[in-house]
Parts: structure tokens; sequence; C-alpha cells
């Protein structure tokens, strides 16, 4: 059952699985840039029940049912979200020692998060992560701005944020290809990270390269575990979903 709670200000919708157990860790699951709570559909309730971990997942501020955002962000908005919104997420739902589960800027929320508070994090679960722009992501994001133009895009967007897709992807869209964006870098919060990491690649996103995973690989103080997946876009739960699941649980039981 979605529900709602307030952070940074904002009214955010949120779900929360379980947990089966006390003594089990919190699994937090964080979208991607065009992504919401519903986004991720049946994943997080797979998970949970394979883990026997609780799941909680919620709307950023401006997606899916949480408080609509006017205006494209500013180029501090992954560290406003990471620094102050979850915080306070995560204080209000008294959830400590979560393992972190982000997919494209949730991962790179995961991270920034982490670098700040890494003793506070039992482990992180990156999906496709980003810690910098790329040609290869400018050119996807290019791409994906055509397609909302002459595909069904938009229609499947309203889905998930109602009467608000064209406001949802323009702020996306107008962010990341803003010149000033291209500087866009978030190594400085890695060296911080202590905890372990499982990072999921696809072979073929159309969004970043393994020079994303290399650079959080050498960066981090944690452990890191490489899953590269053949056949696999930016999406690894929904293109590699059985190869996904598996390596998640492997991960997170180790770390339990």
């Amino acid at each position: 059952m979605v529900s709602y709670l307030t952070a940074a200000g904002h009214r955010l919708e949120y779900a929360w699985l379980g947990p089966d157990s006390d003594e089990a860790p919190t699994l937090v699951f964080l979208h991607e840039g065009l992504g919401s709570l519903a986004t991720w559909k049946d994943f997080p309730n797979e998970v949970a029940a394979a883990t026997s971990c609780g799941a909680f997942l919620y709307s950023r501020w401006g997606y899916g049912k949480s408080d609509p955002r006017i205006g494209p962000c500013n180029e501090h908005y992954l560290r406003d979200e990471a620094l102050t919104a979850l915080p306070e997420v995560l204080s209000n739902m008294k959830i400590q020692q979560p393992i972190l589960i982000g997919h494209s800027d949730g991962a790179s929320l995961a991270l920034i998060y982490a670098g700040a508070n890494s003793n506070d994090v039992r482990g992180l679960i990156l999906e496709a992560p980003h810690v910098f722009v790329e040609d290869i992501t400018l050119a996807g994001i290019k791409r994906a701005g055509q397609l909302y133009k002459s595909t069904g895009l938009p229609q499947r967007l309203a889905r998930y944020h109602g009467d608000r897709p064209d406001v949802v992807f323009q702020n996306w869209y107008s962010t990341w290809t803003r010149a000033d964006f291209r500087k866009w870098n978030i190594e400085d919060s890695l060296s911080a990270i202590c905890c372990p990491l499982l990072i999921i690649q696809g072979e073929d996103d159309e969004y970043g390269t393994i020079k994303q995973v290399d650079a959080i690989r050498t960066q981090v103080s944690g452990s890191v575990e490489v899953q590269m997946l053949p056949d696999c876009g930016h999406a690894p739960h929904r293109d590699q979903r059985e190869v996904t699941i598996n390596a998640i649980i492997r991960f997170v039981r180790d770390l339990i």
C-alpha cells in the first residue's frame, strides 16, 4: 500500500514491504531519472521475499505521486537529494544500516549518501551507476529526446507520473543536456565509501560504459563485486532479471 511522508519540505509517496524479521536489514530502492516507486513493479517484492529482508521504496520529489517539481533541476540536484532528502526519509522511517539498491540516478544517490555516511550503510547494490558524464551518456539522452517526440514514450511515462509526463521528461532532459552539466562528477564521494558494493552493469548500456564501473572499483575502500551482463542495456533488473536477482540474493545473504 502506498503512503506518504514529508522530507526536505516535500510530500513523497512511499511503500513499505516487511520487514519479515527485526534482525534483517532493510533494502532501500532508489529509482532512475525517469522512474518512480511504481516503475520497479514487482522486483522489490521478489528480492525482499528471497532475502527475508524488508523493502522500502519511494518516489523522489517531482516523480510519481510525490509533490511536483516545476522547472529543471540544478547541477546539484542529486547531491541535494542524497544529502538532504534521503537522510530525512531514512530518519522518518527509522531505517538504520540500510542496504541501498540504486538504479542509474538512484545508484548515484546511493554513492553520494554512502560517501557522507559510510558507517551507516550495510552495503550498496548499484545498477548502471554513473559518476561522471560520458559522450555516450549525452548521446543516449538526446536519442531519448527524439523518441519522446516520435514514439509512445509520453504515454508510457504517464502510467507512472499521471498528468506530468512532459514535465518529468523535460526536467530530466534539459538538466542533463545543459552545457554546464557536462562537468558533473561525484568521484569525490568515492574514497570514503568502505561498505561492500555490488555493481551490475549491462554491456550494451546506452547511457554509460565500463569506465563508470572502473572509476568506482578503483576509488572506493570497500570490497567490490562486479557483474558485467551481456545482452543487457541500462536496466539489468528488466533486461536480465533472473541473473540480476540471483546476484543480489547472493550479495545480501553474505552481508547478513
